[in-house]
């Protein structure tokens, strides 16, 4: 236990601060949801939810040692979930409800599947490292084939709406608040994925990093977009 601690560095625990920045923010778009209600609310509510879900798992393997179950559970949390949720609500945000529905029933049965097929799967003990999540030691390893399409459906759909919302306000006279927000959602949204990439080359501390950088860029672009007064005045 003493040799498992020597191993851990601070940035490790980062996670806890992601998880409880999460919880801060789910309970803020939630809250707006109940009131105003609107599908795109809820799915970016379950995204915000599932991301400190995810950031909750990898602070409990720091903590705790990890686990089959807990590896499995940040897995799907985490990589087969990940920015899905978000890129849902901004598909019912900018797409009609109709085509919106349609997307969702193809792609969340895929999903589902995918998460029934890691916690089905055998796990390699001796690939499961002990305070670091990872999808190494799943057993059917054909099962981290189906993560990049979730991952790509997302970027499309998360980052490239956001990021076409940034041009289109910037163009628009009184649309500068919502350019930079969508601007700042477009950041925090790619910070994840580049930190997941390192992750698999055994970098699990980018990922980290990247979680907490952009949970918050995503909550300021999220303010801004709602803020009513400008936020730059020449």
């Amino acid at each position: 236990m003493l040799d498992l601690f020597q191993s851990i560095h601070p940035v490790h625990y980062l996670p806890v601060l992601t998880t409880i920045f999460s919880l801060y923010f789910f309970i803020e778009i939630f809250g707006r949801y109940r009131k105003k209600g609107g599908t795109h609310l809820f799915w970016w509510s379950a995204g915000v939810f599932t991301y400190g879900l995810g950031t909750f798992l990898e602070s409990a393997i720091t903590i705790f040692g990890n686990s089959p179950l807990l590896n499995k559970s940040w897995y799907v949390a985490g990589a087969i979930l990940g920015g899905y949720p978000l890129a849902q609500g901004s598909v019912y945000l900018h797409f009609k409800k109709r085509n919106s529905d349609i997307l969702s029933s193809i792609t969340i049965p895929f999903i589902l599947f995918a998460a029934v097929c890691v916690f089905l799967s055998p796990v390699n003990l001796s690939l499961l490292e002990t305070f670091r999540p990872g999808g190494a030691s799943i057993g059917w390893q054909w099962v981290r084939l189906l993560t990049p399409l979730i991952n790509l459906y997302a970027a499309i759909f998360l980052i490239g709406t956001a990021l076409l919302s940034a041009i289109r306000f910037a163009k628009v006279e009184n649309g500068k608040n919502r350019a930079f927000g969508n601007l700042l959602i477009t950041i925090g949204a790619i910070l994840p994925g580049i930190g997941g990439g390192m992750a698999k080359a055994g970098m699990v501390e980018a990922l980290y990093v990247g979680e907490f950088v952009g949970i918050i860029l995503i909550f300021l672009g999220y303010r801004a977009c709602l803020r009513e007064k400008p936020i730059f005045q020449l």
